[in-house]
C-alpha cells in the first residue's frame, strides 16, 4: 500500500479516476492551443452547476470560499477550510479543479503543505501569488507589498517538489501591476517563476482596460501559458484575448455574485410580498436541486442494497 502522499480519493459517483484530473487540467491551461475558460466554483453545488453548464475547468476562488464562510478575502479562512470545500467540489465534479491558493497561507513550508493536501482532495493545480502572508484581495486598498523574487520561487519550487504527481499544475500569479509597479518588473518576476518551475504566469490587473496586461502578453510571448482574470476589464471581447495568444481565462467569482444578487432579491421580495407565491416561479424547483445532487443514484443504491420492502 503506498504511503498517504501519494494517494488521492476517487470521487464517489463518477466514472473519470481521480488521477486523470490533471492531466486535464494541464490540457487545458498548457498544451491546448485553443483559449480555455475556468468557472468560479466555491462549494460542491457550484461546481456541480458550472460542470452542467458546459466548463471544461473550475477555478476554487480564495474569494468566494472565504465570502461563503463569512470571512474576508484577508487569509481569514484557514488552508484546512480552503482544503475541507475543495474535496466537496472534488466529490461532486468530474472537472479539474485550479484552487487559489492565495500567496501560499505562509511560507515555503506551508505552501507545500496546503498544496500536498489538496492534491490528496482531488485539485488538479494551484495558483500562488507573490505576496506576503496576510495577503489583501487585489481590489481592496493599495497595500499590496509583494514578495521576495528569491523567497517566492523557494515556495513554488517546494510546491512542485511535494506534490508527486508531475501533471499537477503550478501558477504563478503576478501582482506587480496591482501593487503599482511597472511592466519590467511584472517581466523579471514572470522569469525568475518561470525558471523555478511555474507551469503558467497568471498577470493580474485592478484596471477597467485590458491595456497593460495585452502589453505583459506580447512582451512575455508566451514562454509559459499567459492566464488572465478579467474582471475589472470585463468589457474587453473574448477575442481580443484569443488574438493575443492568450491560454486560460477565469471567470473568477461570479457565481458567488450571483448567488449573492438573486438570495437578496428571493429575501427582499418574500418579505415585501409577505409570501412567496409570487417567487416561487423563479427560483429552482426542488427537483432541479435533487437532480444536481443525483438523488437518482441513492433510490438505485437503495435497490441494490436495502431489502425489499414487505
Amino acid at each position: 500500500m503506498r504511503p498517504l502522499s501519494a494517494t488521492r480519493p476517487r470521487r464517489p459517483y463518477t466514472a473519470t479516476g481521480a488521477g486523470e484530473v490533471p492531466t486535464l487540467l494541464r490540457a487545458l491551461v498548457c498544451d491546448s492551443r485553443e483559449l480555455s475558460f475556468l468557472m468560479e466554483a466555491h462549494d460542491a453545488l457550484s461546481a456541480v452547476i458550472a460542470e452542467h453548464a458546459g466548463f471544461e475547468g473550475l477555478w476554487a476562488s480564495g474569494l468566494s470560499i472565504a465570502s461563503t464562510l463569512g470571512y474576508r478575502d484577508a487569509n481569514e479562512a484557514s488552508w484546512t477550510q480552503v482544503v475541507e470545500t475543495v474535496e466537496r467540489m472534488a466529490d461532486a465534479t468530474s472537472k479539474p479543479i485550479l484552487v487559489d491558493g492565495d500567496s501560499g497561507f505562509g511560507n515555503f513550508n506551508n505552501a507545500r503543505l496546503a498544496a500536498l493536501k489538496i492534491w490528496q482532495r482531488g485539485a488538479a493545480g494551484m495558483c500562488l501569488e507573490d505576496k506576503g502572508f496576510p495577503k489583501m484581495n487585489s481590489f481592496v486598498g493599495d497595500r499590496h507589498p509583494l514578495a521576495d523574487i528569491k523567497e517566492f520561487c523557494g515556495r513554488l519550487k517546494a510546491v512542485k517538489d511535494r506534490v508527486p504527481d508531475p501533471d499537477f499544475v503550478v501558477v504563478a500569479r503576478l501582482e506587480a501591476l496591482i501593487a503599482g509597479h511597472g511592466l519590467d518588473e511584472a517581466l523579471d518576476r514572470a522569469h525568475a517563476y518561470s525558471e523555478a518551475g511555474a507551469d503558467a504566469i497568471l498577470i493580474h490587473s485592478r484596471k477597467s482596460t485590458a491595456e497593460e496586461i495585452l502589453e505583459f502578453a506580447r512582451a512575455w510571448q508566451n514562454r509559459l501559458p499567459v492566464v488572465i482574470v478579467p474582471t475589472r476589464y470585463f468589457k474587453t471581447p473574448t477575442s481580443v484575448y484569443r488574438d493575443a495568444g492568450v491560454s486560460t481565462v477565469i471567470w473568477a467569482n461570479h457565481n458567488m455574485r450571483a448567488a449573492v444578487a438573486a438570495m437578496r432579491n428571493v429575501c427582499r421580495r418574500i418579505r415585501d410580498e409577505d409570501g412567496i407565491i409570487g417567487v416561487e416561479g423563479d427560483v429552482a424547483s426542488l427537483e432541479e436541486v435533487f437532480g444536481l445532487i443525483d438523488y437518482d443514484e441513492l433510490a438505485a443504491a437503495e435497490g441494490r442494497y436495502l431489502p425489499a420492502r414487505p
